[in-house]
């Protein structure tokens, strides 16, 4: 049922986009906006990884320059079957992670310094496995996709400001461009918030189940969201069409980009994850008791 309704908003996005097309040039700007959004998603399924990592200074990294790290997610991988992703770090103290990548044999992992910092190892662990989870589903595809069509559609609202129906000499009048620049990105943001929970909850499951402690998962989801309200992500702030792609909204909230998140509750994400561990037979997480995330039997990046 994710799937089917991930593929509706999907196409929900593509017809606004080609909507606006529509509105703005008739036939033939609907026309220019499907081979836009068919141009947008070739760029995104051979060259999403790279852009998105470049535009957060990642950097890749083996078992050399950071073995714990490395370790762990060719352990994770192993568990959950899928190949061993390249890992990336960023040099950025607002503990965050995502996941990049076309299909799990083209994927990438990429973690903050600050995540490492500030989460203990099972915690770490955790949100390891929730990535790898994006792969194994191939929600990284689905959201540079997704993250791509978002941005066509803003840079189409803006071109709109300008822009007179060839049909009808009147075009879109002033007050109507100022809607359509305002209306079109908003509606953009709000699908692209739809298909990030979908995905969020989705990851959230399988990541729980592939590192074995929901627990320590829900505890990392905490830090995270803490550490992501106090220190400030400056290449997020600058991309924000890439903050689905983080495990957490990474964006302060300071500006529009921020006026709807793009991301679950976190606190609604720590409940699913308390019931899974329910099912599994393992303790919820209790951070407000004291409980430090970590679960014995779960891997370790030490």
């Amino acid at each position: 049922m994710n799937y089917v309704r991930t593929a509706i908003l999907l196409a929900a996005l593509t017809a606004l986009l080609m909507g606006l097309g529509y509105l703005l040039g008739g036939e033939t700007g609907a026309l220019i906006a499907f081979f836009v959004a068919a141009a947008t998603n070739f760029f995104a399924y051979w060259n999403g990884d790279r852009l998105v990592l470049s535009l957060h200074g990642a950097h890749e990294v083996d078992e050399h320059t950071a073995p714990e790290l490395v370790h762990i997610v060719a352990q994770l991988a192993d568990r959950a079957g899928l190949p061993m992703p390249r890992v990336y770090l960023m040099d950025n103290p607002q503990p965050n992670a995502f996941a990049t990548g076309r299909n799990p044999q083209h994927a990438a992992v990429a973690s903050t310094t600050g995540l490492l910092d500030m989460l203990s190892p099972d915690e770490g662990a955790g949100v390891v496995a929730h990535e790898l989870a994006h792969i194994k589903n191939r929600d990284t595809l689905i959201m540079t996709i997704t993250a791509t069509i978002a941005g066509a559609i803003s840079m189409l609202a803006q071109f709109g400001m300008f822009f007179r129906h060839r049909d009808n000499h009147d075009g879109p009048g002033p007050i109507a461009r100022v809607l359509i620049t305002l209306l079109a990105p908003l509606s953009a943001m709000v699908v692209q918030m739809a298909i990030s929970r979908t995905r969020e909850y989705a990851a959230d499951n399988l990541g729980g189940r592939i590192c074995g402690s929901p627990e320590s998962l829900a505890s990392a989801l905490a830090k995270i969201d803490a550490g992501a309200h106090e220190i400030e992500n400056v290449s997020a702030e600058q991309n924000p069409a890439t903050a689905p792609l983080f495990i957490i909204n990474p964006l302060s909230g300071r500006g529009l980009d921020n006026l709807f998140s793009t991301h679950p509750s976190t606190e609604n994400r720590i409940a699913a994850l308390d019931q899974l561990a329910q099912e599994m037979g393992l303790p919820p997480y209790e951070g407000r008791d004291g409980h430090d995330g970590r679960h014995r039997d779960g891997p370790s990046l030490s």
